[in-house]
């Protein structure tokens, strides 16, 4: 029989580089996380995904075709993460499986991510909680994000204000402040812009470690072009994605002149400043600052980031026992585990949603 602690989160996120897998145990009454696994997209299929973000023919097949696809790379990932640990299958509750977004519209009221969970369960043999977004945006919010709650379980404090910052393609902040709700939304782009234009003109998948930035000043007029953006002036509850955030909404602010890794640099500065300017904005006076996401494996975004917010203390998660790269993971474990116990999973103070709802779909084994 299944041990009703061990959960399986499935990741992939918007900057479309694979799959992060974490098994955890929530048995006791602090979760632990067991072991980490990563399974990489090839291009075709994260240019296959890309694709499929914006508007085109035949994308009813399409995304029938890549979530097949996707299921066996879950698959994959779910294997890996229990041979890591030395954990066999049938020891594994559920898995929690985000699937790939590929359209999140909530001014409009809907959300998608594929990944056919029901081949999923079919292949592992596990049940599987998907589709996590739908409920929270039925029930009026913005179905995302959905991992302040997570954060206020893993690095909340009784004794300190904090701030957990997500910089994945989209980046996210949680505010967990003493003696008051969590906050939390979207901010703006995180590695997205970033990890695009580092593709076009160096023809890799992201700037590591941020060298290329770093070897450029930001262009200021560019910059201040693209924090006029109508998104970051808005109120919270918000959240945004690739419908927005893209190489064509940045097109519209060059006019082709501009130094490519000048440009670069500009896009880091961006990230760095619409995070900082909505720990300010939100009142939010942390004494520590904690990033995780693929944006923490940036050391000129990291370092950036520390000097904008000092006199704060900035730390990765990894600090408090999570990898920066298994937060995400870990917490679609957790609202696994919350669904399979009937509980809810949404903060309505961050999603707007008029109230707590259990989230998920549930796909027996």
């Amino acid at each position: 029989m299944a041990n009703r602690g061990l959960y399986v989160g499935l990741m992939s996120g918007t900057s479309l580089d694979g799959v992060d897998a974490v098994l955890a145990d929530f048995s006791q009454t602090k979760f632990r996380a067991l072991a980490h696994f990563h399974v990489p997209f090839d291009q075709d299929l994260r240019k296959a995904l890309l694709a499929l973000c914006t508007a085109g023919p035949d994308e009813i097949e399409r995304a029938a075709r890549l979530g097949q696809l996707l299921a066996a790379r879950y698959a994959q990932a779910t294997e890996g993460v229990c041979a890591k640990a030395g954990v066999g299958s049938a020891e594994i509750r559920a898995i929690g499986c985000h699937g790939q977004t590929v359209r999140h519209r909530p001014g409009q009221g809907f959300t998608v991510q594929i990944g056919n969970p029901a081949l999923l369960a079919e292949l592992t043999g596990l049940t599987v909680v998907a589709d996590f977004r739908s409920r929270d945006m039925a029930a009026g919010g913005q179905g995302a994000p959905l991992v302040p709650a997570f954060h206020a379980v893993a690095f909340g404090s009784t004794t300190e204000n904090r701030a957990v910052v997500n910089i994945g393609g989209i980046a996210n902040v949680t505010l967990l402040r003493q003696g008051a709700p969590v906050l939390g939304f979207d901010t703006g782009p995180g590695n997205c812009l970033m990890d695009d234009w580092t593709q076009r003109h160096l023809h890799q998948p992201y700037d590591t470690g941020g060298a290329w930035a770093h070897g450029a000043e930001p262009l200021q007029d560019l910059l201040s072009r693209l924090l006029n953006e109508p998104y970051f002036r808005r109120p919270a509850p918000k959240s945004s994605g690739r419908e927005l955030f893209n190489i064509e909404w940045l097109r519209q602010f060059l006019d082709g002149s501009e130094d490519s890794r000048a440009v670069q640099a500009t896009l880091l500065a961006l990230t760095v400043e619409t995070i900082s300017r909505s720990i300010e904005t939100a009142c939010a006076k942390p004494e520590r600052v904690i990033v995780c996401g693929g944006g923490a494996c940036n050391d000129a975004l990291m370092g950036r980031v520390a000097a904008r917010l000092s006199p704060r203390s900035i730390e990765t998660s990894a600090a408090h026992g999570l990898g920066a790269e298994e937060v995400e993971a870990a917490a679609f474990a957790w609202l696994a585990w919350r669904a399979i116990q009937g509980r809810p999973g949404n903060l309505p103070e961050v999603t707007g949603a008029k109230g707590l709802r259990v989230l998920g779909a549930i796909y027996p084994a």
